[in-house]
């Protein structure tokens, strides 16, 4: 009986993964270039998905830029996510100032934003509240990856990246902050990442030199160990598990960086293997009780190893009035304070900025 049931589950596998693959390659049409090809199909068919579905059909390599021109101030996700739907290129407000040189003790600081976010509809908060503390402030648009190749459904939203591979995604960040570097002359900078973006720059860090030339890390909501998402992304991770490849025709949907943030990915458990943090790096960690995306939104904390330090933080904890979710958490007046202490932001008395508690809806911030 239980062979004849893996038998049927086999089968049912290599049934998805075929209709899945001819399913591209009849999107991207006779004579288009596909990363499904038919020698591709019967290899995974005679494999018996040994390779999953999503390792053929999901192998586009990303894109990355650096945004020019500064959008407007926001307060709220919702007027900013407009403003990017026309504007999609555009860098928030205070951000990329290549001229810009840190004060004397100062950093300069990287915004790296989520998954089907940019730079500016992500930061448009942020990124000027930096601006004014004194600090320069950076943010580019990385994991750019047509939906053909692997980029998901999302990119039919003018301006949704972060959809691509996040190891390629992390030697874009690499190659930013070193830009950001040469550009200020500083030794290092500090880091906030936004969902994927904290883990990603996690990725950096581990596995791209970042360790050097990183001081603070400060995540908002980010899927460090993963999202069930609401235990939609756990049941898909129990089928896959049992050997049906559910979560790679998924992949076509979401992107190939949304199945690397479902819990027990490859992905996750070969970054946080050899432990959440590496040494040298003071790390940020900012969660909200309301996030829908980072579930439980506890999974989005840390653990100090060696040589680091950890700060865990829920933005409710003192302050019940911020009821922000996941993307409102970037739009959070508190968050953006402890973002901004975190990173080493003064008044104009030089004292360090204080941390304050105002109201925040949910999602409408």
């Amino acid at each position: 009986m239980k062979d004849a049931t893996r038998a049927r589950m086999t089968k049912f596998g290599m049934t998805t993964a075929a209709l899945m693959a001819a399913a591209t390659i009849g999107i991207c049409g006779a004579g288009t270039a596909s990363a499904a090809t038919t020698e591709d199909l019967a290899a995974v068919i005679e494999s018996g998905l040994k390779q999953p579905a999503s390792d053929v059909i999901l192998n586009g390599n990303s894109t990355w830029t650096a945004p020019v021109g500064n959008g407007p101030s926001s307060s709220s996700f919702l007027p900013a996510f407009a403003y990017g739907l026309l504007n999609p290129d555009v860098a928030p407000p205070g951000a990329n100032d290549w001229s810009c040189i840190p004060k004397e003790g100062q950093e300069p600081v990287v915004l790296v934003h989520g998954t089907w976010e940019n730079a500016y509809n992500n930061w448009a908060l942020m990124s000027p509240s930096l601006k004014a503390a004194g600090l320069c402030v950076y943010a580019l648009n990385y994991g750019k990856l047509p939906l053909p190749n692997g980029g998901g459904l999302g990119n039919v939203i003018p301006g949704a990246n972060g959809t691509g591979d996040i190891g390629q995604s992390a030697g874009q960040l690499a190659t930013f902050v070193d830009r950001v570097l040469a550009s200020t002359g500083s030794a290092k900078v500090n880091i906030v990442g936004h969902s994927q973006g904290g883990l990603m720059a996690r990725q950096y860090l581990t596995f791209n030199g970042g360790a050097d030339k990183v001081d603070n890390l400060v995540t908002l909501g980010a899927t460090n160990h993963g999202t069930s998402l609401l235990g939609i992304g756990a049941l898909g991770r129990t089928i896959n598990n049992l050997g049906i490849d559910v979560l790679g025709p998924v992949a076509l949907g979401v992107g190939v960086s949304g199945i690397q943030q479902v819990y027990d990915s490859e992905f996750l458990k070969t970054l946080n293997r050899g432990g959440d943090t590496v040494p040298g790096v003071k790390y940020t960690v900012i969660g909200t009780r309301y996030d829908e995306i980072t579930t439980p939104y506890a999974s989005t904390f840390l653990t100090a190893g060696p040589g680091a330090t950890v700060n865990n933080v829920t933005v409710q904890d003192g302050c019940e009035a911020d009821t922000s979710d996941h993307l409102a958490l970037s739009y959070s007046p508190r968050a953006v304070s402890i973002t901004a202490r975190a990173v080493g932001a003064e008044t104009a008395g030089g004292v360090p900025v204080p941390v304050v508690c105002e109201p925040n809806a949910w999602l409408f911030g």
